[in-house]
């Protein structure tokens, strides 16, 4: 479980094939800051850019650890695939603030940023996003975008997708990787928790529990 309250920026320095066929995932390493893994241990959960990944080997001196991701995560993400710097949060702890809302790290897809602009102190972001979420997606709701959790400021559904959104404040920018962040970019969304259950519930049929 995550807050999707970025703690670090990593780089992805090697990436590593498990395998020659497609079914096969991959092994990545990855940089974080200076002194990030001093409370990492092995199999610790990390999230990079919003998925959730278990630390398969550790090398604290060098500053690196590495994580195995499947073939089926890297179909649902975005990024995770070559070298780039990634966003990090480290699985909360029972003690820990949830500075932002219940993030599972379990990526739900795919969105396309179509405005990335400056509007006073903030930015706006929008993205597009498929269509199938449009129903976990709402005015004031929380949303998880690279691993980041943020507001959403205004839904909008079309015939292509369902547009959110969302007011950057300087300080998310600054700290997370938002600041390189260009339109046209495929970035990773997760729903919120609580809107996924609220729409199951709403699914079933009452009635099946009396035949």
């Amino acid at each position: 479980m995550f807050t999707g309250i970025i703690t670090g920026l990593g780089q992805i320095v090697n990436v590593e094939d498990l395998g020659t066929m497609a079914s096969h995932g991959k092994r990545l390493t990855l940089e974080p800051p200076s002194g990030y893994l001093d409370d990492v241990g092995l199999g610790d959960s990390i999230a990079l850019n919003g998925a959730c990944m278990t630390v398969t080997a550790l090398n604290k001196e060098a500053n690196r650890f590495d994580i195995e991701i499947s073939a089926e995560s890297l179909a649902k993400t975005h990024g995770l695939a070559q070298k780039r710097w990634v966003n990090l949060e480290k699985a909360v702890r029972p003690m820990d603030r949830l500075g932002g809302h219940m993030v599972s790290g379990h990526v739900d897809g795919t969105a396309r940023v179509v405005v990335l602009e400056p509007i006073g102190e903030s930015w706006t972001l929008k993205v597009l996003a498929p269509l199938e979420l449009a129903c976990y997606l709402a005015y004031k709701g929380s949303v998880t975008l690279n691993g980041v959790s943020l507001t959403i400021n205004d839904v909008l559904d079309l015939a292509k997708g369902v547009e959110i959104s969302i007011n950057l404040i300087a300080h998310t920018l600054q700290n997370t990787t938002f600041k390189d962040t260009r339109v046209g970019d495929t970035i990773n969304i997760e729903i919120d928790t609580v809107a996924r259950y609220v729409h199951r519930a709403l699914q079933v049929d009452p009635n099946l529990s009396k035949a």
